[in-house]
């Protein structure tokens, strides 16, 4: 007996026991080591189908999950039986789901239409959301249907999204076709489908869409021009973007915060700064500017991040902006955001007074590897929150392993040693 067929019967007698985990084994052994493609394999395929399709209709959600895996291996052979379990309104929900999903795998046209079948005529909204992301997965072959589907008010969201899905060039056109619905919900999907697309026809449908009276649609309209940098010039982008800082809604200039670092340029940087600065904003949208202007990573950055430091006066302004100077990656300019934490602590800024503010620094100026902060590092060492100590003691050990313990040492043994301080790096030493 050859082992296909002790496999079979292996899983003949797992099924008759009700060993649902050993049959889905034998099941997995059988489907995906053996060619079940061949004309000749058909008598095969429909005992493993009809095997599968048992753990499918009695399996608990993880043995229907690994399961499901396996009908896509078994060919077209599987659909029938699927897309009648699909359209059975007694069947079980969750059965139903798992057929769905399946059906999705196979882009072939007797699942699609079985699919598009659910999305008319199924009143579960679950079951319709599930229908939705499997014509996703069909690709190119479902995007005739779904387009005759915008026609329908009841389908016309579902449709969208699901074309949303398939990332086609093909589905510019019909995703053009709904920018100005009247439903806000499938405005925003199709907007943020368009802005995967570097086609000429959707530039302009997202700048008309930076006016959208919804919200949610002009903040997608702004996260997707901030991913076209290449129109920075061409379309005055920053300047176009900039007015959505002073936006009605936090979340669309929030957005925009983010679309204009990605976009760059000097004009786009001095933008988020005035916006920074100014009295009237609210602290949550001036941290999603620090955190913009940071990874702008330009010197003219920097510089603005600076100023904010000497200008704004909230701790916690402060502590992102020693926070967002420490991610800095670029080599060039690594250097000038230490340079910058070192000033703070020689012109003793006001934030050296709180103990989160230093312990950041102490983190900032260890990951940027300038040399210069050994010194001030090691009077970190000495400070009396114990986690501004632990900090600094990272940051030597990352910064100057050998310097910094060097330098403890001989700081151990001066006679003119403060008890406290003493003490604080003879407890930096044993934790070295």
């Amino acid at each position: 007996m050859s082992n296909f067929h002790q496999l079979l019967l292996q899983a003949q007698t797992a099924y008759d026991a009700g060993e649902w985990q050993l049959l889905i084994q034998c099941l997995q052994q059988l489907v995906l080591e053996k060619n079940l493609k061949n004309p000749e394999e058909l008598e095969n395929r429909e005992k493993l189908l009809n095997l599968s399709l048992c753990v499918l209709a009695v399996g608990d959600f993880q043995q229907r999950w690994e399961i499901a895996k396996l009908f896509v291996h078994l060919g077209t052979i599987a659909i029938p039986p699927l897309v009648e379990i699909l359209r059975d309104e007694e069947a079980e929900e969750e059965l139903r789901w798992y057929a769905a999903r399946v059906l999705g795998e196979y882009q072939h046209p007797e699942a699609i239409a079985a699919l598009i079948g659910l999305l008319k005529t199924e009143e579960d909204e679950e079951l319709r959301t599930i229908a939705t992301a499997a014509l996703g997965q069909s690709g190119t072959l479902a995007i005739d249907a779904l387009t005759q589907l915008l026609a329908e008010e009841n389908t016309r969201l579902l449709a969208v999204r699901s074309l949303s899905l398939i990332r086609h060039t093909e589905t510019i056109t019909p995703l053009l076709s709904v920018v100005e619905d009247p439903q806000v919900a499938l405005r925003v999907v199709a907007i943020e489908a368009l802005s995967s697309f570097h086609d000429p026809r959707v530039p302009p449908i997202l700048l008309r869409a930076l006016d959208d009276i919804a919200a949610s649609v002009r903040r997608e309209a702004v996260l997707g021009l901030g991913f076209r940098p290449d129109l920075r010039t061409s379309l005055d982008l920053a300047n176009k973007l900039k007015t959505k800082l002073y936006d009605f809604n936090l979340e669309v200039c929030s957005a925009a915060a983010v679309a204009l670092s990605r976009i760059g340029g000097n004009d786009a940087a001095k933008y988020l700064f005035e916006v920074l600065i100014s009295p009237n904003t609210p602290e949550k949208l001036q941290l999603e500017i620090i955190r913009a202007l940071g990874w702008m990573e330009s010197v003219k950055a920097l510089e603005y991040l600076q100023i904010a430091l000497n200008q704004l006066g909230a701790v916690t302004l402060w502590q992102e902006i020693v926070t967002v100077l420490g991610r800095i990656t670029k080599a060039q300019l690594t250097p000038i955001a230490a340079e910058i934490l070192l000033t703070v602590l020689q012109q003793k800024h006001p934030a050296l007074e709180i103990a989160p503010v230093k312990k950041a620094i102490a983190l900032s100026l260890g990951q940027l590897g300038k040399q210069e902060a050994v010194e001030p590092l090691i009077q970190f060492v000495a400070d009396t929150d114990a986690l501004v100590r632990l900090h600094a003691i990272a940051a030597l050990k990352n910064l100057a392993p050998e310097t910094g313990r060097r330098k403890l040492q001989q700081l151990v043994n001066s006679a003119s040693l403060a008890p406290d301080l003493q003490q604080a790096v003879f407890a930096a030493l044993a934790e070295w």
